[in-house]
């Protein structure tokens, strides 16, 4: 990850590096004819726009890379029909974004538009990249920076409730993976991140039952030492929760 200053939930993402004027003012000019074509699509189709995009967002200029994934965001809010129809598009820049080699401000802008499209399109639209965003968000759960790490746990349990039946047994094997995290940012020292971690937990807890194939062990053998210790010394409401379901 990137060593961009760290800095509190809540608080504004750090600008980059002052660019030129000259460069700013290119950048502010670009965008400002996206927000135009959004506005007059007569004027230019709409998918021109979205090739104009795509391109950009692979410009070695960090802010011209940011500012795509916040254009994408606002796509996704105002016309979420036209979005839909170039989702294949969308995901791939997103995607791109959320592996973004150097910053965390395009990662971030990244997981928040995914977050929005998502919520839009029911989870319909990721398709394959389910993969790619899954284990990029899972790196994402124990970074240093508090915003990465509560947009990753809202991601997160979103593809718990999207997994469905295709993605289910690769889901499960990258929830167990992802349970010592999960436990951890129970007591995060962001209580934003640690109220989205607890309801992270809740959405991943189906998949934390046990298998069919353990049937025959008992009650106590069942269950986790370690995620009932924990708990229960920690969210006692918690596995209280997962008690009463069942999970363990």
């Amino acid at each position: 990850m990137d060593q961009t200053p760290r800095r509190m939930l809540g608080q504004p993402l750090s600008s980059p590096t002052t660019q030129p004027k000259k460069k700013s003012t290119s950048v502010m000019s670009f965008f400002s004819k996206v927000s135009w074509n959004l506005r007059l699509q007569k004027q230019e189709p709409l998918k021109n726009v979205f090739f104009i995009l795509a391109e950009t967002a692979r410009d070695p200029s960090v802010k011209k890379r940011h500012m795509v994934m916040r254009s994408l965001g606002t796509m996704a809010c105002e016309i979420p029909e036209k979005v839909r129809k170039y989702k294949k598009i969308v995901i791939d820049l997103l995607v791109h974004g959320l592996y973004d080699p150097v910053s965390s401000e395009v990662i971030h802008e990244s997981m928040e538009t995914l977050t929005i499209i998502l919520g839009k399109m029911q989870g319909k639209a990721l398709g394959s990249f389910f993969i790619d965003v899954t284990l990029q968000i899972r790196t994402l759960l124990d970074d240093e920076n508090d915003s990465l790490r509560y947009s990753a746990f809202v991601l997160f349990g979103q593809l718990a409730a999207l997994a469905g039946r295709k993605w289910k047994r690769f889901f499960t094997r990258q929830v167990k993976q992802t349970q010592d995290s999960l436990l951890t940012h129970l007591q995060d020292r962001n209580p934003q991140v640690a109220k989205a971690c607890k309801t992270t937990f809740q959405a991943c807890s189906p998949y934390l039952r046990q298998s069919k194939d353990y049937s025959f062990q008992n009650e106590e053998d069942q269950r986790n030492p370690k995620l009932c210790r924990q708990l229960s010394h920690y969210h006692p409401e918690l596995l209280q929760f997962f008690y009463a379901n069942k999970i363990l």
